[in-house]
């Protein structure tokens, strides 16, 4: 049977742990170079409950600008459309009235003349000529005469008052209009559209006059007044939202302006520290609409701010006394050491349950010692006292650290990867706690014959290190709240392993203060743990 630190036992102690239930859960660390294995990616503190930022997918919807624009246009749009149809359709309504009273005085003017004919005229070939051949007959005029017999004849009056046969296809579409006395519309072939009237007497042996004018003013007319008023209603519509678009962004303004304000109250570290939360915005009119909403933000921010630096004030209150406490203790627990260490090697033999009663206030008195140092550290940083600023060599202090784990944990397999030296500017101390604290979480919450790895690497911009374990991994319960204070990897908060909860709290507040990054992946199977620091400019002489 081999013996921890003897070769193979680390193999050998895993073999043994195959199939036993996973040990006490770990907080979940961050990726490691190699990239990550878990799905959800590294979790960092202060992640758990972070709502994303990504709008959804989709067209993006109209501003309130935009959706204001589009109704003034689409009102605009409607009614101009309806007062231009409505316009239009009235003019050429009336035009074509004028047309057919025109019509109707053309009809007259025939029917007097046909009264002057001689009665029982048997040869009406030329009562076309008779009935276009007055004064008043206007130049376009068509005229036909269709006998009993359903012979027609028709003629039109040309330019310069000439009077012209009109082609026989013409005449059968004026011989077809009606003998009611009403006006028709009637198309003659290249001619265009007339407005044709057909009357016929008793007296006239069965002859039917059919006169017509042209609609071809009364249709260019029409078209001229609708492309007028739709070249109006363009340029009216454009202006109309131009001006609307000024009007609604200065009335919109105020609004800009609490959205910017509230943009930048986003954008401050409100979740800590002393805020001066002095934002505030200009209500130029408290009694309108917009008014009254900036004068409850500026109302909301005030309230806001008060409960901050209320909030900042108990805190303040809670870190001194922390910390003054904490340095208070620091003696008397110094003293119970000392006393118990002086009576324990006193000459005189005592009882077994005196010594081991001694034993315990030691044990316990060095365990305070302790917590009370990391409670004192965490206050100091939470106070954000300077640390030093050093040139500090990761390798060798990565070196260092694994080494002490190896004596302290010779049950794990541990190993260094540091090929190249890398220095960074930070509190030699306070980096080497960070690297103690990371190397005993790993070896106090995974079993024996684990390996424990510790990468050192040079990023771009900042130098790398990880610790990575082949461990059961951390219980998702508390991977979220991992980093912070008294939190154990154990719910029973059992102090046999001698755990404080404290230890992964001093790493984030410490790589916080260099101004750096830690961040935790875990699966089962493989824990990382990254601590990301920036570089020194001055390189390490080796």
């Amino acid at each position: 049977m081999t013996r921890p630190g003897d070769p193979g036992h680390a193999a050998a102690a895993r073999a043994a742990q195959a199939g036993a239930p996973a040990g006490p859960s770990r907080p979940a660390g961050p990726p490691s170079p190699g990239g990550s294995s878990r799905p959800g990616g590294p979790s960092r503190p202060g992640d758990a409950g972070t709502a994303t930022d990504a709008p959804p997918a989709g067209r993006a919807p109209l501003s309130l600008r935009g959706r204001l624009l589009l109704v003034l246009g689409t009102l605009l749009v409607a009614v101009s459309a309806i007062v231009g149809v409505a316009s239009v359709a009235v003019f050429h309504n009336a035009a074509v009235d004028r047309l057919d009273a025109d019509l109707e005085q053309a009809v007259d003017r025939a029917g007097f003349a046909l009264q002057r004919q001689p009665p029982g005229r048997d040869d009406t070939s030329d009562l076309p000529g008779v009935v276009l051949n007055i004064p008043g007959q206007e130049a376009g005029t068509l005229a036909a005469v269709t006998r009993a017999s359903g012979d027609a004849t028709a003629l039109y009056i040309a330019e310069y008052g000439r009077v012209l046969q009109l082609p026989d296809e013409y005449t059968d579409v004026l011989a077809g209009v009606p003998a009611d006395g009403e006006a028709h519309t009637v198309e003659v072939g290249e001619l265009g559209p007339f407005r044709a009237q057909a009357t016929t007497r008793p007296d006239w042996n069965g002859v039917t006059i059919v006169l017509a004018l042209p609609l071809a003013d009364v249709t260019a007319a029409t078209a001229q007044l609708a492309l007028t008023t739709s070249l109006v209603a363009i340029i009216g519509l454009a202006l109309a939202i131009w001006v609307g678009w000024v009007v609604i962004s200065r009335a919109l303004a105020p609004l800009e302006r609490v959205t910017a304000a509230a943009q930048r109250v986003s954008e401050l570290p409100l979740e800590r520290g002393d805020v001066d939360l002095d934002e505030r915005v200009a209500v130029d009119d408290p009694r309108t609409e917009v008014g009254r909403l900036g004068t409850a933000f500026n109302r909301m921010l005030g309230h806001v701010g008060a409960s901050l630096s209320a909030r900042e004030q108990s805190e303040r209150k809670v870190r001194r006394f922390v910390a003054d406490a904490s340095h208070e203790l620091r003696t008397p627990l110094a003293s119970i050491r000392g006393y118990a260490e002086l009576t324990r090697l006193h000459g005189g033999k005592l009882p077994d349950d005196v010594v081991r009663a001694i034993g315990r206030i030691e044990s316990e008195s060095l365990r305070m010692t302790e917590l009370v140092e990391d409670l004192l550290l965490l206050a100091r940083l939470d106070e954000g006292r300077e640390l030093e600023r050093l040139p500090v060599d990761l390798r060798s202090l990565v070196a260092d650290a694994v080494g002490d784990a190896q004596v302290a944990g010779p049950d794990h397999e541990w190993s260094v990867v540091a090929d190249d030296p890398v220095s960074v500017t930070g509190d030699e101390p306070r980096l080497r706690q960070v690297l103690a604290n990371l190397l005993a979480n790993a070896r106090v919450h995974t079993p024996a014959g684990t390996s424990v790895e510790v990468r050192l690497t040079r990023a771009p911009d900042a130098a790398r290190i990880v610790v990575v374990d082949d461990g059961p991994g951390i219980d998702p319960e508390v991977r979220d709240s991992l980093f912070e204070r008294f939190v154990r990897g154990d719910s029973s908060r059992s102090r046999r392993a001698g755990s404080t909860g404290l230890g992964l709290a001093i790493v984030q507040a410490v790589v916080d203060a260099h101004g750096g990054e830690v961040v935790v992946e875990s699966e089962p199977g493989r824990t990382a743990f990254t601590v990301e620091l920036p570089l020194d400019s001055r390189p390490v002489v080796e």
